[in-house]
């Protein structure tokens, strides 16, 4: 069988992995570094205006090795670059039924009411009729042959009645990504898929952090179903989040009667996760019956968790939380300097819908962020003091990545930054008042962090 033209060569002794990568979590072969690279001299050429997605498979047809590349949603409102895989379904024929019926919608509620007296007739049925046809359009294979469109795959994997009631249909665009395309191609064209990398090139988007030429996993609230579907049948890497984690050691900062301070590692969970159970709070439950922690912190963030030994104390020290009135400090080693040596971060949060667990700054839903910071060492890594006076999720990761914050990323950030040994982000201090003597607390951690 002839190759089509999308298949490009891979020259390399680079042996295969043993089995395909798992897509949400990965580090990237080095084939698929090599297919990266070739691939990054095509998009200079082409010299794109927006920042995007972009992937690359490494496949086999007759013990030859070669790879395909891919794009998410449009490349220059193209869907057609003959270096990449088509995509699953093509919407964008201009006399195609989907973007008929579009412009028939726009034109009723333009249209409809020219004097602005009368309000536009509700199109949203028809819009979301249309979104319908168009997911049905999209017949997506698995590694066994089997076929499912995306609305079939979407109310497979959503099975909950509250989920399916809240989201009947998949977020607009699912199906466009460059995994589903990747795959899709592969299995059209009966190409054995062998590893797959994403990466982003180009100007990262307002709301969220992404680095140039940086790797990434596949989207979560559009991929993971679809890919779910998808990798049936194909021998698949297992998810290292499932893997478990180590039963780091936990150190015991104060300790008294009625509460304790204890110095969690990075890489330990607050309290028990879907799969791994072993936790500060499991940890806490066993060394002192009925504790519980007051306060939770990132798996992969140090320091200091207050815990309560009885319900009392959980009820006051909660109190104060919720007043705001405990104060807490963290340590941050970032990449770079910030420009000013303090200052307030101001910036709105919200959780990225398709890429859980993610954050994004959301000027208009968002929820208000406020974090102060100042800096203790400045050069090529710089030492931080911040203090959050609210408590979002990924609040000082988020607030120290983006443009609109430091753009100082926490050394180790996976999420927001550049992997490293660890997440160099600390809780080094907390200050609260004692909730049986009513005395003022002020309990830090011995251990520093160095630039």
């Amino acid at each position: 069988m002839p190759r089509p033209a999308v298949i490009h060569p891979l020259h390399s002794d680079i042996p295969k992995p043993e089995r395909f990568t798992y897509p949400f979590c990965y580090e990237p072969h080095p084939l698929c570094i090599l297919a990266a690279e070739e691939t990054k001299r095509e998009i200079a050429r082409i010299q794109p205006t927006e920042g995007k997605m972009f992937g690359v498979m490494v496949v086999e047809q007759d013990g030859t090795l070669g790879f395909l590349a891919a794009y998410s949603g449009l490349l220059e409102g193209r869907n057609d670059w003959e270096y990449f895989v088509p995509p699953v379904y093509d919407a964008q024929q201009p006399d195609g039924y989907f973007k008929t019926r579009e412009r028939e919608i726009s034109a009723i509620t333009r249209h409809s009411a020219p004097d602005g007296q009368h309000p536009s007739p509700d199109t949203r049925p028809l819009s979301q009729a249309l979104q319908l046809w168009l997911f049905r359009q999209y017949r997506i294979l698995n590694a066994r042959g089997e076929t499912k469109d995306l609305v079939e795959i979407w109310h497979d994997y959503h099975t909950s009645p509250k989920i399916r009631n809240k989201y009947p249909l998949p977020p607009g665009g699912t199906g466009d990504c460059c995994a589903p395309k990747l795959l899709q191609y592969a299995y059209l064209h009966r190409l054995k898929p062998v590893c797959m990398a994403e990466f982003w090139w180009g100007p990262s988007p307002r709301s969220a952090v992404r680095h140039h030429g940086e790797y990434y996993p596949a989207c979560r609230g559009k991929c993971l179903p679809v890919l779910t579907w998808m990798l049936q049948g194909l021998d698949v890497d297992p998810n290292p989040e499932e893997a478990g984690l180590p039963h780091l050691r936990v150190e015991t900062v104060y300790e008294d009667e009625a509460i304790a301070a204890v110095n969690k590692p990075s890489g330990m969970l607050s309290t028990p996760g879907r799969i791994e159970k072993y936790s500060v709070a499991t940890w806490a439950s066993e060394r002192w019956a009925g504790a519980v922690p007051v306060h939770r912190l990132d798996m992969m963030t140090s320091g200091i968790i207050l815990v309560a030994k009885t319900q009392e104390a959980y009820r006051h020290l909660q109190r104060q939380f919720e007043e705001h009135t405990i104060k807490k400090k963290y340590l941050a080693l970032v990449e770079g300097s910030p420009e000013r040596e303090h200052g307030i971060i101001d910036i709105p949060l919200s959780s990225d819908p398709v890429n859980h667990p993610r954050q994004m700054v959301d000027y208009e839903h968002g929820k208000r962020a406020i974090t102060e910071y100042r800096v203790l060492h400045s050069g090529e890594r710089s030492l931080l003091a911040l203090w959050p006076h609210t408590g979002r999720t990924h609040q000082l990761r988020m607030h120290c990545a983006h443009p609109d914050g430091l753009g100082c990323p926490i050394v180790g950030d996976e999420l927001y930054g550049h992997k490293s040994d660890r997440l160099y982000l600390q809780a080094q201090s907390i200050t609260f008042i004692h909730p049986v003597t009513g005395r003022r607390m002020h309990i830090e951690t011995g251990e520093m962090m160095s630039p």
